[in-house]
């Protein structure tokens, strides 16, 4: 049995959450308008932290909280898809830092840009008051339960 659902009928988690995916498609529709579509949401969870400054595999998995092998698979991916290239390290050629090539930065940039011609949108469609007060309200949702240190940290990935 089909049952009709509208947003209304959810509850404030579920609501929050599709309203989140809603606008990650449409970040993601608007890159690959762009040309970047090699990209996945899912990047954003190593992207963080090489923004943070180059990095090892060993640095980047204690980072995300995963293996070595699956930080090493995720970056290998990257690599294939010209978003991340390894170089040495200064003063230790054994190890090799990761970083953004120029085509990982410029997808990074153009998801910025994307992001915040989004916001501006809504501030157009729903006005300044209504988006800044629901910005406030997830920031204090987001607060309540403990994960504003995982943004702070730049250690935030989808849940488990």
């Amino acid at each position: 049995m089909v049952v009709d659902v509208t947003p209304e009928d959810l509850d404030l988690s579920l609501v929050s959450l599709f309203a989140g995916w809603a606008l990650t498609d449409e970040v993601q529709r608007r890159l690959a308008a762009d040309g970047f579509t090699e990209l996945r949401f899912n990047d954003g969870v190593v992207f963080q932290h090489v923004l943070a400054g180059p990095l090892s595999i060993t640095a980047l998995a204690t980072r995300m909280g995963v293996t070595q092998q699956a930080a090493s698979k995720a970056v290998a991916d990257l690599e294939r898809r010209g978003l991340l290239v390894r170089r040495p390290a200064p003063g230790d050629a054994r190890t090799k830092l990761l970083h953004l090539t120029p085509h990982g930065q410029a997808s990074v940039e153009a998801a910025r840009a994307h992001r915040a011609a989004l916001e501006a949108e809504l501030t157009s469609a729903f006005g300044e008051t209504r988006v800044a007060a629901t910005r406030a309200l997830l920031t204090s949702i987001i607060t309540r339960y403990g994960s504003l240190d995982a943004i702070r940290t730049r250690r935030v990935r989808p849940p488990a």
